[in-house]
């Protein structure tokens, strides 16, 4: 874990942080909860910088559970227990959903669900945003909660209501190169392991599921809504990317735009900023040159477990070294063997021919 989102024991954590006080007030049992789970040795992933920013509980449960209406049936899913975030601007609830659906997929669950008060509407709206769907209720001593679950299995041919799954059956992919002093801040989790852990900071861009891309390649604009992006991070030392240079990530394509397509530079810099490694003033300086004259809107799906060299990309997965690696499309072969070499073909977040499954 990095410095920022750790992931501590209960008996680490200051439960007399304010940061508490609203979940004391919705549920009158959380410091018993919360001290049961500290006495077991449980542990949260937790932000902290100058006190408790983001809270975040996530639980492995099997078996029918009545308490629900309609009840879960036999089954394991993950429950996001206890989420929480102090809003101040940048995304930490889209971290703390991709940080929940990591933990789904690393277990090999499927499904996970949660409980919301009706009153946490911007929460309900997060959680709809990327697939959730209201289930029913559960009433406890403490009042009436929504119930909202989220299945990977489960196809909506919409890119958001479908992530973090990668529905690649059918749609083009491409190879994109990012420079090594951008990748860490846009994909946070697939950093190399001797990057410092000091890149990784709490800023929109990092946090954000969502990851914009401005360059002045052409034939960037061939891309349409779904297709696959392929991250290439080049080499940080010169002549050294045969060894150097690698992939890391697996992105969808949220759409492309031109920056004359704009009705104006605030209109640019209101879509741009929230997801970009750029500050205003660079985006500004883009804007007025027009050098870079397309934007890339991606989400940002899975972290490749295990990082292809460009050597491996050529002698294994068969990409030519002559073409241009800016911005390469890919087969079908390729982009599997991508994703075999990579550590993920068999996950739960690769989607083929309409069924998702363990095994392509």
């Amino acid at each position: 874990m990095d410095p920022i989102m750790k992931l501590k024991k209960f008996s680490e954590i200051n439960i007399n942080d304010p940061f508490f006080d609203t979940l004391k007030e919705d549920y009158r049992g959380f410091v018993n909860w919360f001290n049961k789970k500290s006495e077991k040795g449980e542990e949260a992933y937790v932000l902290e910088d100058n006190g408790i920013h983001a809270f975040l509980y996530l639980k492995i449960e099997s078996g029918p559970d009545y308490q629900v209406t309609p009840p879960f049936g036999d089954g394991i899913r993950v429950k996001i227990g206890t989420m929480k975030v102090n809003p101040h601007g940048t995304r930490l609830g889209e971290r703390l959903i991709k940080k929940a659906f990591d933990y789904a997929l690393a277990n090999d669950i499927p499904t996970l669900y949660v409980t919301v008060f009706p009153k946490h509407k911007a929460l309900i709206n997060l959680f709809r945003k990327y697939g959730f769907k209201e289930h029913g209720k559960k009433c406890t001593s403490d009042g009436e909660e929504l119930v909202f679950t989220k299945s990977f299995l489960e196809k909506n041919n919409d890119v958001l209501l479908d992530y973090p799954v990668v529905h690649h059956f059918e749609r083009n992919k491409y190879l994109l190169s990012i420079y090594p002093e951008f990748h860490t801040r846009l994909f946070p989790d697939s950093r190399l392991f001797n990057e410092s852990f000091d890149m990784i900071e709490d800023v929109s861009h990092t946090n954000s599921i969502h990851k914009i891309y401005i360059c002045g390649i052409n034939d960037v604009l061939k891309l349409d809504k779904g297709d696959i992006l392929v991250i290439y991070r080049t080499t940080d030392i010169p002549r050294r990317a045969y060894y150097r240079s690698v992939v890391t990530s697996i992105c969808v394509v949220e759409e492309v735009k031109a920056i004359n397509s704009f009705d104006n530079i605030q209109d640019y810099l209101n879509y741009c900023e929230p997801y970009s490694v750029f500050d205003s003033d660079q985006l500004r300086m883009y804007y007025n040159q027009k050098r870079y004259k397309h934007v890339i809107k991606m989400t940002y799906n899975i972290a490749l477990r295990k990082r292809l060299n460009r050597k491996t990309l050529i002698e294994q997965v068969g990409l030519s070294e002559a073409e241009y690696w800016g911005f390469m499309e890919l087969t079908d072969n390729q982009f599997n063997k991508i994703l075999r070499l990579g550590g993920i073909y068999e996950s739960l977040a690769i989607y083929k021919a309409g069924i998702c499954e363990k095994n392509l």
